[in-house]
């Protein structure tokens, strides 16, 4: 595998030919030059801002199709494709002015376009976006975007939960590559950190045609921080406070380019106290503490281009199973606890030819993690390694139509270290192959595509026949057919509508094929079944936009039909003084979908006001209701911007109210839950005090202290609340 990085790193360098640019003039709709604009290709992940004329100039690209996308505050993005030819090349730009947030770049769909002339609805935030809401983890923000919540265990740990769909059944996206940390375990969180993530974009529903086995309810796809513009040097430093937990995130970053090469290296630190509920008690043991380290270089020319990246992360996580019970503001973990030490290492290359290129994303994830009952001997070690490969081919475009071809695949084993084994030693093999295409025509677009996975789970039997512990070995295969089309048309002026209808499918999990013993938290003792099928799902999809310079509106609907689903189910009969639970399967159904405006009245252009209504219902075949389907939730934020002269510029103040109601549709054992509302306060810009300049957000979550417990939290059956009041404060400098 070393040489294979080692051959896409630098093997192609050898090609470099002569220096092909392309440059232009940025101006507004009054022929007045921008200055400032970010000119970015995404491809090379390489850009530059344009000068006091409005100018700008990219050296080192490659002949054939390039795509840039102009960027700044206060005017629509745009993204335009130009054909590079032999020396220089020239592109002009009139922006024009936008009131509302600006058109993103999709990068988790096939062909990569802006938002607005993507096939799919695909939610996108910047981290910067989701920051200054003041949320204390990255899991903690991404439940602010309509259809996404989270399964949380205190303020420590948290899984994404899209549409209803949660563990197994979301993939998880970082730097190209599918995240694979156990994540199939209650306890076991997002295993990312914000710093050094640009933005996430979240597809909500069956994304295997793309990304394969795991993507049955949806993808979260992390964006990683860009690299500096050619021949800059870039450093900050972010440091955050937190009033509840005491807690601290402090983050360093160092960036630099030339016009070939590239290189970014940022570490950051995060340590939280136990988290307070209302009337002051902490919730004992929900302490943790988090270092991250990443790091890139990339190199590029006309022909060739490749990125390799590096991601280090250390969770020291405590395991809230006493309740509130001893009071500590300390930072230290106390036991049960866990150790968890993950790498990712990612490489991107892209070969260019005439008409063509080439995609490889190549991947490594190691995760190691440990659970301490009683002592710092590790009751229980999993050590998980994978190799992924992803490998995309774009043909060359014919008209208005576009295809990509490609394999995909991955090599998994899981190797136990100690005594107490959750899921026996295995190794997991995945191969796919898929096409897709993509046909324009007026304002409207088609695209489709059709795919085949298999994947190959083979364990290793492990323990006494007849005895807790016991797993016998299995050999299993899957395969999955797939297949997704898309419509997008414009009704009529500023009115879009898009309909999807794709499937997907999981493989189940070593967990649900060989589990035999009590399973942590839950008392229960859990039997798999290594019968299990494949599950699988067709979903459709419908949404609706319109927009104009004041006024925004979407209503986004779907059901999904979901073949074998997996659950648990009581046996009726008694283990180790524990109630036995079977993995079954039955056919399943979800559906419902957000609503929204945005509110932006002329001629009080400071303010804005945004609302959005979210709602899914899960239910079984027989008609019961699924587990671990989210409340319903009305969001509603008021915002406003402004500038107070000669020292604070691109000011923004925000009150939110966000309303959950009352969740009565529970399955299982689940218990209902009683509705809440929180009010939430934001403030923050950019300081200017002399020659010193920085970012400052101050936020105040739960501003009322309300009392109440979210019907997704893991601490719910003990009667624990979530967090208290909690103010945030978080200042950037640039250095």
């Amino acid at each position: 595998m070393k040489n294979i990085f080692i051959i896409l790193l630098i093997g192609f360098s050898a090609m470099l030919q002569a220096q092909n640019s392309v440059s232009g003039t940025v101006t507004d709709k009054d022929k007045n030059p921008v200055v400032g604009v970010s000119v970015y290709a995404p491809e090379l992940h390489k850009g530059t801002t344009t000068d006091g004329s409005g100018n700008y100039t990219i050296s080192n690209v490659p002949v054939g199709s390039l795509k840039l996308v102009f960027d700044y505050v206060g005017y629509n993005n745009q993204s335009k494709t130009i054909l590079i030819a032999a020396n220089s090349n020239t592109l002009n730009i009139s922006l024009e002015q936008a009131i509302f947030k600006m058109d993103e770049v999709i990068v988790s769909t096939a062909f990569n376009k802006l938002q607005s002339q993507n096939i799919m609805k695909v939610e996108h935030a910047t981290i910067k976006e989701l920051q200054q809401k003041g949320t204390a983890t990255l899991i903690e923000g991404l439940a602010t975007i309509p259809g996404v919540s989270q399964v949380s265990t205190g303020t420590s740990i948290g899984k994404p939960v899209i549409r209803g769909l949660s563990g197994n059944r979301v993939l998880v996206y970082s730097q190209g590559v599918r995240m694979e940390n156990q994540q199939f375990g209650d306890e076991h969180g997002l295993g990312l950190n914000n710093a050094g993530v640009e933005s996430v974009e979240v597809i909500k529903g069956p994304a295997s045609l793309l990304y394969g086995s795991d993507a049955l309810g949806g993808v979260l796809y992390f964006n990683p921080e860009k690299f500096a513009d050619a021949n800059t040097f870039k450093a900050d430093f972010n440091q955050k406070l937190f009033s509840n937990t005491l807690g601290s995130n402090s983050s360093l970053g160092l960036k630099t380019s030339t016009d070939s090469w590239k290189f970014l290296a940022r570490g950051s630190y995060n340590t939280h106290s136990d988290y307070r509920i209302a009337g002051g008690d902490r919730v004992t043991n929900t302490r943790y503490n988090e270092t991250d380290f990443k790091t890139g270089i990339g190199y590029s020319n006309s022909k060739f281009t490749s990125t390799l990246r590096y991601n280090y992360n250390k969770l020291d996580l405590g395991i809230p199973e006493d309740g509130i019970a001893d009071q500590s503001s300390s930072k230290t973990t106390g036991f049960p606890r866990q150790g968890v030490f993950s790498h990712l290492l990612s490489l991107n290359s892209v070969v260019y030819f005439k008409n063509t290129k080439l995609d490889v994303d190549l991947g490594y994830v190691s995760n190691d993690r440990s659970e301490f009952e009683d002592s710092d001997v590790a009751g229980l070690q999993m050590k998980l390694n994978t190799f992924n490969y992803n490998t995309k081919f774009h043909l060359p475009k014919v008209g208005a139509f576009e295809s990509i071809i490609g394999v995909q695949g991955m090599h998994q084993t899981n190797v136990n270290s100690g005594e107490e084994y959750l899921i026996p030693d295995a190794t997991t093999n995945d191969f796919g192959m898929f096409g897709t295409g993509n046909y324009e025509w007026g304002s409207s677009v088609v695209q489709a595509g059709l795919r085949f996975d298999n994947r190959q789970i083979t364990s290793i039997e492990n323990g006494i026949v007849g005895e807790e512990g016991y797993f016998k070995p299995i050999d299993r295969s899957f395969n999955s057919f797939n297949a997704s089309m898309g419509y997008k048309t414009s009704l009529a002026d500023n009115f879009t509508m898009r309909l999807n209808v794709a499937s997907g499918f999981r493989a189940p999990n070593l967990a649900e094929l060989t589990s035999n013993g009590v399973h942590e938290g839950t008392n229960r003792y859990e039997i798999g079944n290594e019968n299990l099928k494949t599950e699988q799902n067709v979903q459709t999809d419908l949404n609706l936009e319109y927009n104009n310079s004041h006024f925004e509106f979407f209503v986004n609907g779907f059901y999904n039909h979901i073949n074998n689903y997996i659950y648990t189910s009581p046996a009726g009969y008694v283990l180790d003084n524990n109630d036995v639970f079977d993995y079954i399967q039955d056919n399943a159904k979800l559906y419902g979908g957000e609503v929204g405006f945005h509110f932006h009245p002329h001629p009080l252009d400071w303010l804005h006001y945004e609302t959005s209504f979210e709602t899914v219902t899960g239910k079984k075949q027989d008609g019961e209701y699924l587990p671990l389907i989210p409340a319903n939730n009305w969001n509603n934020t008021i915002r406003t911007e402004f500038s107070i002269k000669n020292w604070l510029d691109q000011g923004f103040a925000t009150l939110n109210l966000s309303s959950t109601f009352n969740q009565n549709n529970v399955g299982g054992f689940e218990t209902r839950s009683a509705g809440y509302t929180l009010v939430n306060l934001g403030f923050g810009g950019k300081v200017t005090l002399g020659k010193t300049i920085f970012n400052v957000n101050l936020n105040g979550n739960n501003l009322f202290d309300k009392r109440y417990i979210a019907h997704l939290s893991r601490l719910k059956n003990d009667g624990i609340p979530n967090i208290r009041r909690n103010v945030v404060l978080g200042v950037n400098f640039t250095l």
